[in-house]
Formats: C-alpha cells, structure tokens, sequence
C-alpha cells in the first residue's frame, strides 16, 4: 500500500511542496497519453487510495471527486500527433512536465512514477512502481487513469466503430482488426499503426 515515505524524505530535505506524477496511456493505439500532478496536503487521509490499477472503475470515479476536492493538482496530455512527432517517452514526459507546471500552487519538488525523468523545471525523483509506494503518485494514478478513461468513451461516441469504450484504446485483436479493416480514426496514433502495413502485405 502507498505512504508518504518518499514525501516525508523530500520534505526532510527542505521541500514544502511535494508533488506526484503518473501517466495513463503509454501502450494504447490511439488517444492521448494523460500525465496528472498532485500535491497532497500534509495528513491527508483518504481511505482506499491505491495504485489505480488495482481499484475497480467504481472505486476509481468516487476516489477521483474526493482527490480534485481535497488536494492541490493538475491533469494534462499529449496528443496522437505529439506521440507520432515526438515518440511515446518523449510524449509522456512532456505531458507529465505540462501537469506539474499547472498547479495552481507551484510545486517545489516532483516524485515521478517510473525510472525516466527529463526536462522538469524543479527537483525530481523517479520511483519505480510509484502507484503502489507513494500517497501522492497514487494520487496522481487515479486522476490520470480516470481522465483517460472518460477522453476514451468520448472517442466512442465520435468514433463508434472501433469500440473505445470497451478497450480503451489498447491494442487488442478487436481493434487491430478493425483498424486493418476500415484504417486509422483521426485520434489514432500513427507511429503505432505498423501492423497495418504488414497485414496489407500479407505479413501479419
């Protein structure tokens, strides 16, 4: 279960401001990839809170409404054309620099879910597995898991048949196939798109 071990660490370094930041939507075909950053205030409880992967989808929306209530934070992405034009890495780590820069209170100091970390204004730590360890990443988890999710049953109304509201967008054999059958949506990440071809030429 996340604790504010890494928060606490941070804070005994001189930090007043500790944020968390994760991702959703590294692995999709199509969508955004959502960063999200939040600042826990110190002693916050919230009952249940979790690595987002491991709460059920109704859990996640109620923990969702009580984070944006109760915490300091900030949601942002990285479109399909930024993924295609700067690769996945790079995307995400722009999309986690846009969310850590929105907080309507500066953050001194980012714990970053993960091992890469590039071009933040302030302090950073990477934790890998930072879901499970850190209150704030967690924090962050769910914000940006549940944000995903919600831009991704938008896309199904807008797109219905690929079928985004089941998938999610990830790569399952549904959707490759679809994507083979009719081609590429707008919200399609091309430079994920390689299996097309390869079907096309009979490779797949």
């Amino acid at each position: 279960m996340p604790d504010y071990t890494f928060e606490k660490e941070a804070a005994a370094k001189g930090y007043s401001a500790v944020c968390g930041v994760d991702e959703a939507g590294r692995g999709p075909l199509a969508g955004n990839v959502v960063a999200a950053a939040v600042i826990m205030p110190e002693g916050l409880v919230i009952e249940g809170l979790n690595d987002s992967k491991k709460l059920s989808e109704k859990k996640r929306d109620a923990l969702f409404d009580i984070i944006r209530e109760k915490t300091v934070w900030s949601i942002a992405w990285a479109t399909p054309a930024e993924i295609d034009e700067l690769n996945i890495l790079n995307a995400t780590m722009l999309a986690m620099r846009r969310a850590v820069e929105g907080l309507p209170e500066k953050a001194d100091f980012a714990l970053i879910d993960g091992n890469c970390s590039r071009g933040f204004s302030i302090p950073t730590q990477t934790v890998v597995g930072g879901d499970a360890k850190s209150m704030s990443i967690a924090a962050a988890s769910i914000l940006a898991k549940v944000t995903r999710d919600r831009q991704c049953l938008e896309l199904d109304r807008a797109y219905p048949e690929y079928g985004f509201a089941g998938h999610k967008g990830y790569p399952t054999k549904a959707h490759r196939e679809k994507v083979i059958e009719i081609g590429p949506c707008p919200e399609h990440r091309r430079s994920f798109l390689s299996f097309v071809e390869k079907a096309k030429n009979g490779k797949s």
